[in-house]
């Protein structure tokens, strides 16, 4: 039997292969096919038009299987705007006659919250969210199984996961989770810590062959010791002594200088570098080391800064510090701004909806808009139902358009004087005007430009520095993880091979939903790739990382998903052609919002910083998006929302 037989690849693959960036031919019929957007018009059940991409029957964007997120149905009109090929075939906009109070494009976190704030701050306002994807949230995803011997749907998160570190969120993030009655403390009782240690299975990485001569797995059973888990890693004899060096007795590498001389030197190096040109270890040490930063950052230890590495260093994790004898209790001045903010803190990672903070945006719209969810509170969101026909009624004060996509936002007059603005989208068909009276732009900064062409240049150029980060997250539906259990882990951290990282997906029950808790039970398994090519650093490579991912289709990802898993768990018995019963391919090409970091950011943490000049508001547009932050987190995105609102409407 052939290899590809082995891993169930003879099975057909029910959703298209994606490419980002379809090219457009000609028409606006040519748009419409490819595009696949629109808005439905409140028809209960319809999500955009006909020529959007949804199995026929299927009425539920979080069932959707195969490859999601930003897809080329999503992208194709923005990318036509990228390239200068959309107008040319668009024919003149008509207005729709819609007025509204405030127009929000981009419904992800960001975009939801400004809506929110504004009819906090006017309860009777009209406002129109308008959205490229065919579901709520943007990269706030919901992905939704249905297995064989379950009662009720298996849920997972396709984006934004966690409340990350609530105890340190901006007052912003604290006040909407206030607002929607999310009491943080809950998940104490909610999230189960002890479920897989109480199993035997611990945290592991696998020396893939993809970067060594063949597959090892090492678990990091607890309390065990450098010396035993080094000696079996298929590393050189000499790799294996530099390791154990870096682990337990370091010299200071910079003899001599002070503390913060010593800050400033790791700022100016990447992680590798540093180990490889300071500490100057057995390449083979580097290689073992170098995925350590890919989950959390979207890139590996080739990007990620040497200070930052500093300020990580725990466990196992970031090894080859202790000798510079630095003050830890307080971070260095150059290390990132995320860092900072949570250095203190310690909070358990467990605030955490099984859909991840697609929870928080569905608290909100259920809010706002009448019968979109049976419940609006933290104990019901997660069970409740959804009528996404409820949307976009013509009766409702507030307004979610789906699968259309906004090609046009200007000021209707000069910028200093004007009191309206229209905003322009793609319905499937043709262009569509809708007059208000502000808009929110809470899409990528990197679009914008495109969208409000009016802009000044330098506002232009300080958002075209906004490169945001690939990745991808996938969502894997097993029959059991009886395997796992056998094999012993439940987080693995992978070398070199695609996907960086796979782990069981987090314990977490809420009422009315059970996550699963005994291994012959069907269980999500979460895959994490990230395309940039690090090697570039952050920006450039986020940019060489997309245009790999265009070429990349959906089969390559499947293959490789239960090759790995194969690899992971065949001594325990797994059979990806028998277990595996579902995958969902959540790609964010234009993921992670950059923060300021060093070594690349040399204008850090001094300034002065393009965020700055990329969000002032123009006119009667506001901006609101984590890359004005710029940060890749929730608390982030609520925060420029807030914002965006207050200078609206002073």
């Amino acid at each position: 039997m052939s290899r590809a037989r082995d891993l169930g690849m003879d099975r057909s693959i029910t959703r298209r292969d994606f490419f980002d960036g379809v090219a457009l031919t000609a028409g606006v019929a040519a748009l419409g096919a490819v595009a696949g957007c629109g808005a439905g018009r409140g028809e209960p059940g319809v999500i955009g038009t006909s020529a959007l991409e949804v199995p026929e029957g299927m009425r539920f964007p979080p069932a959707l299987t195969g490859s999601q997120g930003n897809t080329a149905a999503a992208l194709s009109v923005p990318h036509a705007m990228r390239d200068d090929r959309f107008w040319q075939y668009a024919g003149t906009p008509e207005a729709t006659g819609e007025n509204y109070d405030l127009v929000v494009v981009g419904g992800g976190i960001s975009g939801v919250s400004a809506a929110f704030e504004w009819l906090r701050r006017d309860p009777d306002a009209r406002i129109l969210i308008l959205d490229n994807h065919d579901e709520i949230g943007g990269h706030a995803r919901r992905n939704e199984f249905q297995p064989q011997g379950r009662k009720g749907p298996l849920i997972g998160y396709g984006g934004s996961q966690s409340i990350e570190a609530p105890s340190v969120w901006t007052p912003e993030g604290k006040d909407l989770l206030r607002r929607l009655g999310v009491d943080v403390k809950k998940f104490g009782k909610y999230f189960d810590q002890e479920l897989y240690t109480r199993l035997g299975m611990s945290d592991s990485v696998m020396c893939d062959k993809e970067t060594f001569a063949g597959d090892r797995l090492i678990r990091y059973t607890p309390g065990i010791k450098a010396e035993r888990w080094v000696a079996e890693l298929p590393i050189a004899e000499r790799a294996k002594k530099d390791l154990l060096m870096l682990y337990q007795n370091p010299p200071d590498w910079f003899p001599g200088l002070g503390q913060e001389a010593k800050q400033e030197r790791l700022a100016g190096l990447t992680y590798s570098d540093f180990l490889l040109k300071v500490c100057k270890v057995h390449p083979e040490v580097e290689r073992f080391l170098r995925t350590q930063s890919s989950d959390e950052w979207a890139y590996d230890t080739r990007a990620f800064g040497a200070i930052d590495a500093w300020g990580s260093a725990d466990g196992w994790d970031y090894p080859g510090f202790q000798g510079l004898g630095l003050d830890r209790d307080k971070p260095s001045r150059f290390n990132s701004p995320s860092m900072k903010k949570k250095w203190s803190a310690d909070d358990a990672y467990i605030h955490h909806f099984p859909e991840g903070n697609q929870a928080l945006v569905r608290m909100m719209l259920g809010r706002m808009i009448p019968g979109f969810s049976s419940s609006v509170d933290m104990d019901g969101i997660t069970t409740a139902s959804f009528d996404y026909g409820r949307l976009d009624l013509p009766v409702n004060a507030v307004r979610f358009r789906l699968s259309s996509p906004v090609v046009s936002v200007s000021n209707d007059g000069s910028p200093d004087t004007a009191t309206t603005v229209t905003v322009g989208y793609f319905d499937g068909h043709k262009i569509r005007t809708v007059r208000a009276g502000a808009a929110v732009m809470a899409c990528w900064n990197m679009v914008i430009p495109y969208l409000t062409p009016e802009l000044p240049t330098a506002q232009k150029q300080a958002m075209r520095q906004a490169v945001k980060l690939p990745l991808l997250y996938a969502m894997v539906q097993l029959r059991n993880w009886e395997a796992w259990r056998k094999v012993g882990v439940n987080h693995v951290r992978w070398t070199g091979a695609y996907w960086c990282v796979s782990e069981l997906d987090y314990p977490v029950s809420m009422p009315g939903y059970a996550c699963p808790q005994d291994p012959s039970e069907p269980i999500n398994v979460h895959m994490i790739a990230t395309p940039c090519q690090s090697e570039l650093g952050p920006s450039d490579g986020a940019i060489a990382g997309r245009h790999v991912l265009i070429k990349t289709d959906f089969s390559f990802m499947e293959y490789s998903i239960r090759d790995q898993l194969a690899r992971l768990l065949g001594a325990g018995g797994f059979d990806p052609a028998r277990d595996i019963e579902a995958i969902t391919v959540n790609r964010w090409g234009h993921g992670y919002a950059p923060e300021y970091c060093r070594p690349w950011n040399a204008f850090y943490p001094d300034g002065p910083f393009p965020a700055d000049v990329a969000r002032r508001r123009f006119g009667r547009i506001a901006i609101a998006n984590s890359d004005s932050v710029p940060a890749a987190y929730a608390d982030a995105a609520i925060t420029a929302a807030y914002r965006a609102v207050r200078e609206l409407r002073a």
